[in-house]
């Protein structure tokens, strides 16, 4: 079970970072689960090049440019040198800052191209009756994965995250029985870009209102590969409850 944990921009100081590293290193320890944190760049920098734990280290951002004259931008090199693996992309709230999907392609792009696997985020705004909303999800993903070689595809993980249900209460998030049948739909849409049985064996976590009341239940049954965790991952009750429920 792979765990991302989403820091955003809750954690200010080096002190409240370390303090939860140490208590992702002591979490990582459990079988079958897997830690990577996500922090805000000076924090990734601080602590990623020192790690010598089982945690792995996710960048929350990259740029879609290279080497060069790009004031303000962080590269997929400079990432990677300070002990990144992994990298989010598309995540809604960077969406609704008007990244476009042919911006979010390029830095995905990006992202493998120094070796990063890229976290993709997709999921619909809302939900309608006549599920146009699939339509949505399935535009996401084509944009990016059709902007990508075969061997490209292989590298990327997706993190279904429906805007609806980001912010809320655990009771609010989504059912197990609907995550499951959106997980038969993003394998489908995938199956058309993976060869083979690989769309099958993709990674998909969740991320969406994840707590340590819903999180066991929304695993069982529904066919994710983990979860991408945002406030809960700062909550130093909330995020060792939430890992160890899925245990």
């Amino acid at each position: 079970m792979l765990i991302v944990a989403n820091w955003k921009a809750y954690v200010e100081t080096r002190e409240e970072a370390k303090k939860l590293l140490a208590l992702a290193k002591r979490l990582s320890k459990i079988r079958r689960i897997k830690i990577v944190l996500a922090p805000s760049f000076p924090h990734l920098g601080l602590l990623a090049p020192n790690n010598i734990s089982k945690v792995a280290f996710a960048a929350q951002d990259i740029s879609d440019t290279k080497i060069g004259i790009a004031t303000g931008e962080v590269t997929g090199g400079a990432l990677r040198s300070v002990g990144a693996q992994y990298v989010i992309v598309g995540h809604s709230e960077r969406r609704a800052r008007g990244e476009t999907d042919a911006l979010i392609a390029e830095k995905t792009k990006r992202a493998l191209v120094n070796g990063l696997t890229p976290i993709l985020c997709v999921g619909e705004k809302e939900r309608d009756g006549d599920a146009h909303y699939l339509s949505e999800l399935k535009h996401q993903l084509a944009a990016v994965f059709s902007a990508l070689s075969p061997r490209e595809r292989l590298g990327v993980v997706v993190a279904y995250e429906p805007v609806w249900a980001i912010g809320k209460h655990a009771a609010d998030a989504m059912s197990s029985h609907d995550l499951a049948e959106m997980v038969l739909y993003i394998r489908k849409v995938l199956a058309d870009y993976l060869p083979g049985k690989s769309a099958k064996s993709a990674l998909i976590l969740y991320g969406g209102s994840t707590e340590p009341a819903n999180a066991r239940g929304l695993a069982g049954g529904s066919g994710i590969d983990g979860f991408l965790v945002g406030h809960a991952s700062v909550d130093h009750e909330m995020f060792p409850a939430l890992v160890k429920s899925l245990v």
